[in-house]
């Protein structure tokens, strides 16, 4: 199997830095704060007045957020669920609301997304980076205690069975991106980048009057592969390059799981980048779709209608929807590769 570039979104770079202030709406240069939150380093940048505030604001929330859905705080509203035995679990506004809207997606995917699959990520690895190739008959075991239709919720008050985990990562950056946002407009913020560790959230457009320019890496090398301009909105990308090792047998096995096998995913996608107003769903459906393949990827974009896509393939290939043709561009050294647009 040949191996797995990181595809992740780059973004802004040398464009952030050609950002200058030339509307009167902003008076300020532009603030930015870096940090490191929910395993990974996040970057704001927010132009306004009151930009330092919003930033402070939202670092505190993020802070927050992490409190609530670490795995392995014992203290968090996730870790008393994976180990209530069973019993109820009563749960903030924001851990309810983003498990909702997690089973919510399971649904629409048919099970492509299940946030109750940590147990299986731990035993391949890819949550201690101890990495190891499970035996069927344990992936098999722990696949008796998986199944996002298990998991019953009354408003606030969350029941798993006994034995079940679950993990709120394919969700919750995503859903945290659209929380910052709202706290961003709150403060007045008009232009703002939201780097969430490769999670990209933007609020209006530069400052300059033109769109955000996002570099999207290559799945092929190190390089970056083309560019995607873009508005208010959020674009996140899954693919096996977040996390993976290769094993004694010579294969590549990432960590975007199969919820039906407890295996990686070998959809025939080697990278998704869903385009969208939310982040939770962008973040949800990046996960599922690479799952899904590309067929069932298509369908579900014709049914819903409410985000778009750029999919790459391990045979080289590249399939965008209609909307996003024309703020997609291929760089120079990969404009030989095959692009086809995906049309209603």
């Amino acid at each position: 199997m040949k191996k797995i570039f990181p595809c992740i979104l780059i973004a802004g770079m040398v464009f952030l830095n050609s950002c200058t202030i030339q509307s009167s709406i902003f008076v300020t240069e532009p603030k930015s704060k870096s940090f490191f939150a929910m395993d990974t380093y996040m970057t704001i940048t927010a132009y306004g007045a009151n930009a330092e505030i919003a930033l402070n604001q939202a670092e505190n929330k993020i802070a927050e957020l992490e409190k609530l859905w670490s795995v392995t705080d014992e203290n968090s509203e996730i870790y008393a669920i994976n180990h209530s035995h069973g019993k109820s679990i009563q749960v903030s506004s924001e851990t309810a609301e983003l498990l909702d809207f997690s089973l919510n997606i399971s649904e629409m995917t048919s099970g492509a997304l299940d946030c109750t699959m940590y147990p299986i990520l731990t035993e391949w690895g890819f949550t201690t980076s101890n990495y190891k190739i499970p035996t069927d008959a344990k992936i098999n075991e722990l696949l008796e205690n998986t199944g996002y239709e298990k998991i019953n919720m009354n408003g606030n008050n969350i029941t798993v069975p006994k034995n079940m985990q679950i993990d709120m990562g394919a969700v919750g950056k995503g859903y945290t991106g659209d929380l910052i946002a709202d706290i961003l407009r709150e403060n007045g913020i008009e232009s703002a980048l939201l780097d969430l560790g490769g999670n990209i959230q933007t609020i209006g457009i530069k400052t300059n009057g033109t769109k955000w320019k996002l570099g999207l890496r290559s799945p092929f090398d190190e390089g970056l592969f083309a560019t995607l301009e873009v508005s208010e909105c959020a674009v996140i990308t899954s693919g096996g390059y977040e996390r993976y090792f290769v094993g004694d047998d010579g294969e590549t096995y990432w960590h975007i799981l199969d919820p039906k096998t407890g295996k990686p995913a070998h959809s025939g996608l080697i990278s998704v980048t869903v385009v969208g107003k939310e982040g939770r769903l962008c973040d949800a459906l990046s996960t599922s779709i690479f799952v899904m393949g590309l067929d069932n990827a298509v369908k579900l974009w014709k049914e819903f209608n409410n985000f778009e896509m750029i999919l790459v393939t391990d045979k080289d290939e590249i399939y965008l929807t209609e909307s996003i043709e024309k703020n997609f561009s291929l760089n120079q050294m990969y404009e030989n590769l095959q692009v086809e647009v995906i049309q209603r």
